[in-house]
């Protein structure tokens, strides 16, 4: 059997805590444009751990539960999808049912008839740059109050469904991609679609590499400065 995106993440935590595993520019507009946020195995791992206890805790969701992830190809989403997986529970893209919604854009928030998280994107926040309605959690201010560690209550099986995105479901067995792609690999990709980027960032750290995500139009003349700095040995 494959590994799992749990099992992923703990064999980049053993491999090399330190190592950066996820860097990401935002080329974008809005209030975050130029960031550039690098995270090692061990920071990844703690930002997990803080998201699938807000899932175990406070909604009890586990295999079965189904999550929406309502956000752009960010660093944000990468670590939301690994806690949907680290609790083995169901990640849903796109409109679709679901026991939660974590998304970016208010009116989504406001929207939804099920539990909502909202996330304000840029690194700096500490707390949401609009109202949060009632019963909603304001990422920016509550997550760093879960801890570090994780302690799963309920494994998924191998045929459980881990990811539903167009109206097709992907076992726990099959979502982590195997590109054949070298040891340690640094990916860069721009896909502009969420389920690329974690398929990318998957594959990535299959090998024991690393993904650099940039979003938006690149700098004009910046890309290859880009790619020599971060050291990118493979293009998606």
């Amino acid at each position: 059997m494959a590994a799992t995106p749990a099992e992923v993440l703990a064999a980049l935590v053993r491999s090399d805590p330190g190592r950066p595993r996820v860097t990401f520019y935002e080329d974008s507009p809005g209030a975050a444009k130029g960031e550039r946020i690098e995270l090692s195995a061990k920071v990844l791992a703690n930002w997990v751990a803080k998201a699938a206890n807000a899932l175990q805790e406070e909604w009890d969701l586990g295999p079965g539960s189904l999550v929406r992830l309502a956000l752009p190809p960010h660093w944000r989403a990468l670590y939301w999808a690994l806690a949907v997986w680290s609790v083995g529970a169901t990640l849903v893209l796109g409109e679709a049912e679901s026991d939660l919604v974590v998304g970016d854009d208010p009116e989504t928030i406001s929207a939804a008839t099920v539990p909502s998280v909202l996330v304000t994107l840029p690194a700096l926040a500490r707390k949401a740059g609009a109202p949060v309605p009632a019963g909603v959690m304001d990422e920016a201010s509550e997550l760093s109050t879960y801890g570090d560690q994780l302690s799963v209550w309920a494994e998924p099986a191998p045929g459980d469904v881990a990811l539903r995105h167009r109206g097709a479901g992907t076992a726990y067995s099959a979502v982590v991609p195997d590109r054949d792609w070298p040891v340690g690999s640094r990916v860069h990709t721009t896909a502009a679609h969420l389920d690329e980027v974690l398929s990318t960032a998957l594959a990535a750290w299959a090998v024991d590499g690393s993904v650099v995500i940039s979003r938006g139009p690149e700098p004009e003349g910046g890309r290859v400065a880009r790619l020599a700095s971060e050291g990118v040995t493979l293009e998606v």
